[in-house]
């Protein structure tokens, strides 16, 4: 992948702030019709959102996010999308601890997510609206692009200035599935992504275990190698 200031060392280096950027757009009526569709039946075995072209978007979109090199396997290796696919068909996706009550007035990046949609809405909406924007500009869908077309569209979307026609703010779409990379890239394994802990091994971290408070200073500036343990390691 091009090193625009969008790869996998920026990603990592970048993941914290760029969750902090501002969600606080009201989305238009039409846009929102569109996300409250019924999904197409779902692809492939391990898909319970996702329906064929979503699942397609989002396995194009986590592999060019996290490529395959001397680190980790690709975004489809870790379960990435496998690990977003779960969120949003349980209780996070469906929005249910959020305020959906309105009224839906644009508010302050410090008043947080302010859009009439659950994230699993947001996606849907997002993902149709991502495609669209793809073939207007390079006339096929996101996951037939190439990838140098794929990194200019990726780059706009983190830079803010892609904007999306009939759809939802480009901006909080990409800060949403951006945030839920980073997150499926170090979540716990039981949660579909990390796939055998490979963003934990990436960095020396060293699990759920408890008993390393020594090891910060044992190891201060000096490389912690240890196998991690997952949840599923202390059932």
């Amino acid at each position: 992948m091009e090193n625009k200031g969008f790869d996998r060392r920026n990603f990592l280096k970048s993941a914290v702030a760029g969750g902090a950027a501002a969600v606080t757009v009201s989305l238009p009526q039409s846009a929102t019709a569109q996300a409250q569709k019924p999904a197409a039946a779902p692809s492939g075995a391990g898909y319970t959102f996702f329906n064929p072209d979503e699942a397609a978007f989002v396995e194009a979109l986590v592999d060019h996010m996290i490529p395959a090199d001397e680190l980790t396997g690709k975004g489809t290796d870790l379960g990435i999308n496998i690990f977003i696919d779960r969120a949003l068909a349980g209780s996070w996706g469906k929005g249910d601890r959020l305020y959906m009550q309105g009224p839906w007035k644009q508010g302050t990046p410090g008043q947080g997510y302010q859009l009439p949609l659950t994230p699993a809405e947001l996606y849907r909406a997002g993902i149709e609206a991502a495609n669209r924007y793809s073939v207007k500009t390079y006339g096929k869908l996101f996951d037939q692009i190439i990838e140098a077309q794929r990194q200019e569209m990726l780059a706009g979307l983190f830079a803010g200035k892609v904007e999306f026609e009939n759809g939802p703010p480009a901006r909080v779409f990409f800060t949403t599935v951006y945030q839920n990379v980073m997150e499926g890239m170090f979540a716990d394994p039981i949660y579909g992504g990390n796939k055998n802990k490979a963003g934990w091994k990436m960095i020396g971290f060293p699990g759920v275990i408890q008993v390393h408070q020594q090891n910060i200073v044992n190891f201060k500036n000096k490389k912690f190698t240890v196998e991690p343990i997952g949840i599923a390691d202390m059932s």
